[in-house]
This record gives C-alpha cells, structure tokens and sequence, in this order.
C-alpha cells in the first residue's frame, strides 16, 4: 500500500475511492491502465475486494465513473445555461461548455458516451441521471420540452456536439471552434423559428 494513502474501512467510502482512483488513473493514463491490480494498490486492498464491490469488475467501475460524469455535465449545463439572457446566448454557453467539460475530462467523457458500461441510453428504465443529462441539454433549445420534435432536436444537438468532443479530441477537425458552434446555433435558432 503507498505510504501517503490511508486504509479506507467504511464500504461507501471504499467504493468511492475505487472510483475516484479509477477516473485520475483514466484521466492521466488512459483507460488501458485501469486494472484492478492497479486499483488494490492505489486503496491499499486487494482485487477480491474491489470485486465485492463491483462484480462486473472494470465494466461496473467505469459504470459509475460515467454516471459521476454525467452529474457534473448536467450541473456545468445547468449554470452554463442560467447565465444567458437569450436563445442564441443559451445555445451559445451550453455547448462551449459541454465541448470544454469532453475536452477538460476525455477519460470521463469516454467513460460517459463511448465505453461499455451497460447503462440503457434512449430508455424509460435509464438512471435518472441520464434523464437529467438529457433534459438539461434540451432545456438549452428555443422550444418546450412538450414540443412533439423537442426529444429528436435534443438528440440532434447531443450528437453533433458529441461528435465535435470526438472529432476535436482526435485532431480531426480545423481551428474553427468559435465559427462551428456560431453555424450550430444559427441552424438550431432556425429550426426552432419553424424554418427547414
């Protein structure tokens, strides 16, 4: 065990340091370096007991990782949002900050939209958090949320902005940041106005 960690007893803080060891390790190293060996050493345990924790071992770990995640996204979202004054200024603040949150925690946001984790995206039986996620991200759009288009223009705005995390994080894209959210947003104000 490292010197500088101390044994953690109680179950819940066990399990919470499981994942916050899990997440620095991805954010530093990369998602390949998450062993349980790694994990038993960084909280002074061994693997049977990361495994009593979760089961499904790496899968369950990274289950949480993405649900922690999805959390702070939905809070970043929430406040970029409540500091706007108007449609294009909300569109605007949520996605630069949901393109700033995949680009400040890759190893999280992979954890979030692109690992295996098991958690039931675009289903009534997600965990909540996802529904907050998605809520708060359709929450950015000049339209109600009981608009009968509202959940596919959600869906719309999360897929480009995820791509944009994904293309960006891989060097795929040009230097044109500020332009490509300016077309995002034009076009979604004009969807919003009715317009094709």
């Amino acid at each position: 065990m490292p010197a500088h960690r101390k044994r953690v007893v109680d179950p819940a803080e066990r399990e919470r340091a499981i994942v916050d060891s899990a997440r620095s390790i991805a954010e530093s190293d990369g998602w390949p370096a998450v062993t349980t060996r790694r994990l038993a050493d960084e909280i002074g345990y061994s693997q049977p007991v990361l495994y009593g924790h979760f089961p499904d071992g790496k899968v369950g770990i990274r289950r949480m990782v993405a649900l922690d995640g999805i959390r702070e996204l939905t809070t970043v979202l929430a406040a970029a949002r409540a500091r706007a004054r108007s449609d294009r200024q909300r569109l605007v603040a949520v996605a630069e900050a949901y393109l700033e949150f995949g680009r400040q925690h890759p190893a999280t946001y992979e954890a979030m939209f692109t690992l295996q984790t098991g958690l039931p995206f675009a289903d009534p039986l997600a965990p909540q958090e996802l529904h907050d996620a998605f809520a708060e991200l359709g929450a950015a759009l000049p339209l109600p949320a009981s608009d009968p288009l509202w959940g596919a223009r959600t869906e719309v705005l999360w897929a480009t902005l995820h791509g944009l995390v994904t293309l960006t994080r891989d060097g795929r894209l040009s230097d044109a940041g500020p332009q490509r959210i300016g077309a995002l947003v034009d076009q979604l104000l004009r969807v919003g106005e009715g317009a094709v």
